[in-house]
């Protein structure tokens, strides 16, 4: 197991000066070493292969003891420092202090190819920014983390990934649903990786605290390794970089958006600096399509991350993170002009994002009237949004449309003749809509496939794997990775997965609501 090791981020920011591991306020640091908990008995669940051979490693080398012990936190790569980052952040609207890898320990830093990754383990043990917590994960949370950071990044959504997922052998005290019904559950890591693991909320605890020095010490660096093309440090350089993070979260979200996935924890510490879907905790995909759904326990009365809130959450973010920078750039005008845009941008990306989805090319004045009536049709009862969309590639006539609706919706019982007539009528729009374009059916059925996936994990797919690894089979993980790799396929052999939820995961734990309990 050999790695081309790189050390730039605990070479180039400053260190907490305090060795020991424990539970305090951290400052002017941007991190603090730290050694990850010893595993009593760790055993390797699954490897991703693809993320293995990015890294420069091969199949051999996840085999390898040394391979599990490293991924395990029992044994540490040579010449590197494990570490985890300081940062703040505003959860649910309000500033919440310092909060910072609470149960993530950055391992080293490796290049290949040209491309350089952060290597981070997730639930290896307590750092000074734990809190009240143990640092610790359990199997569930790891293995929904595992399967959707890769999920993701074969739909195409920008993401943080993952690359091995161990249990330890140990047993965590865990209270799933807030509830106070704690329960031992088992110990698991993740292992996972990015490019960076900066948030916005690292540069907002240096703006808040008024440490100018190390905020311009750190955005200098994050400009350097990860926007070079932007030049050397100045106020117009601050400028660009904060317009490049606006454009890179922006398009993120229009991904989450077109896929139909809700993060659930929109938080600044949750926003990477590079536009990557980072830290899967109570997340879901729309079941039935409904602007107004979160899947988070603990945002359900005021449903602030809901689906339909997510780009305006992501504007909310950004001011916060334009608010840190201000120091820097001391001028407002161009942020606030930044800000403008991606609000101009939303629109416009909103829109093309729906009629690709339609299979609609050509500018008609008509279309977000069109995408309008078919979002409040969506919405009459609940219609699923992943069967609907893909299967509308196949839709040739007004009069064939009911089978797109009788696989689509979950309760025959809804559809009234007031709903039928509202399809019928859009239905026909779409299709002179369609005629318009003039384009083979084929082609077009061809690149609506390619844009609305037929396979995404649903939640009551992964709570079915945790329930079986649980039992100690991991096949299901396996088969689901799989699935997940090709979410745009055909796939016949896995056609199971293309299908509703089933009645039995309406309400059960893990299938429709879940807490941030990890």
């Amino acid at each position: 197991m050999n790695l081309n090791v790189k050390n730039s981020f605990i070479t180039a920011l400053p260190a907490d000066s305090n060795a020991e591991n424990t539970r305090r306020q951290v400052y002017n640091s941007v991190y603090s070493y730290v050694h990850p908990k010893q595993t009593s008995n760790p055993s390797l669940i699954h490897t991703s292969l693809e993320m293995l051979k990015k890294l420069g490693l091969t199949t051999s080398d996840a085999t390898s003891k040394k391979f599990l012990d490293i991924m395990t936190g029992n044994a540490i790569y040579p010449e590197t420092k494990p570490f985890a980052m300081a940062y703040g952040g505003h959860q649910f609207g309000n500033w919440a202090g310092q909060l910072g890898d609470g149960r993530a320990i950055n391992l080293f830093e490796t290049e290949y190819d040209n491309q350089r990754w952060m290597v981070q383990l997730k639930g290896a043990g307590e750092t000074p920014y734990s809190r009240s917590g143990d640092g610790l994960a359990v199997l569930r949370s790891s293995i929904r983390e595992y399967l959707c950071s890769e999920a993701m990044y074969h739909l195409g959504v920008p993401t943080t990934r993952a690359l091995s997922l161990s249990l330890t052998g140990d047993q965590v005290l865990r209270d799933m649903l807030y509830d106070g019904n704690s329960a031992y559950e088992k110990g698991a890591v993740v292992s996972r990786v990015a490019p960076s693991f900066l948030r916005f909320g690292n540069f907002e605890l240096f703006a808040v605290r008024n440490d100018i020095e190390n905020l311009k010490t750190l955005t200098d660096y994050t400009i350097e390794k990860f926007y070079p093309e932007l030049g050397e440090p100045s106020k117009e350089t601050y400028i660009q970089f904060f317009r490049k993070v606006a454009e890179k979260t922006l398009h993120m979200i229009m991904e989450w958006q077109r896929v139909g996935f809700v993060h659930g924890v929109m938080n600044t510490d949750n926003m990477s600096i590079l536009g990557l879907t980072i830290d899967y905790g109570p997340y879901g995909w729309l079941e039935g399509f409904d602007f107004g759904w979160t899947p988070n326990t603990t945002d359900r009365q005021h449903k602030r991350y809901r689906y339909g809130n997510q780009p305006s959450i992501g504007l909310w973010n950004l001011y916060q993170l334009a608010n840190a920078l201000y120091p820097l750039i001391d001028e407002a005008a161009p942020l606030q002009a930044i800000l403008q845009d991606y609000k101009a941008d939303y629109g416009k990306q909103s829109l093309e994002m729906m009629k690709q989805k339609l299979g609609l090319e050509t500018e008609n004045e008509r279309d977000p009237y069109l995408i309008q009536e078919l979002e409040d049709n969506l919405q009459l009862i609940e219609t699923d949004m992943t069967i609907f969309f893909r299967l509308l590639s196949g839709f040739e006539s007004a009069s064939n449309y009911k089978f797109i609706l009788n696989a689509s919706i979950y309760n025959p019982d809804e559809y009234s003749e007031e709903v039928s007539a509202k399809w019928e009528s859009w239905f026909q729009k779409y299709e002179k809509r369609l005629h318009e374009e003039a384009l083979d059916p084929y082609l077009r059925k061809e690149k609506m496939n390619a844009y609305n996936p037929k396979y995404v994990l649903r939640n009551y797919m992964a709570q079915m794997a945790i329930d079986e690894a649980n039992k100690g089979d991991y096949s299901l993980i396996d088969e689901l990775f799989n699935v997940l790799k090709h979410p745009y396929g055909e796939q016949p052999e896995y056609q199971k997965w293309f299908a509703k939820r089933p009645e039995w995961a309406r309400h059960k734990v893990g299938c429709s609501m879940l807490s941030c309990s990890s």
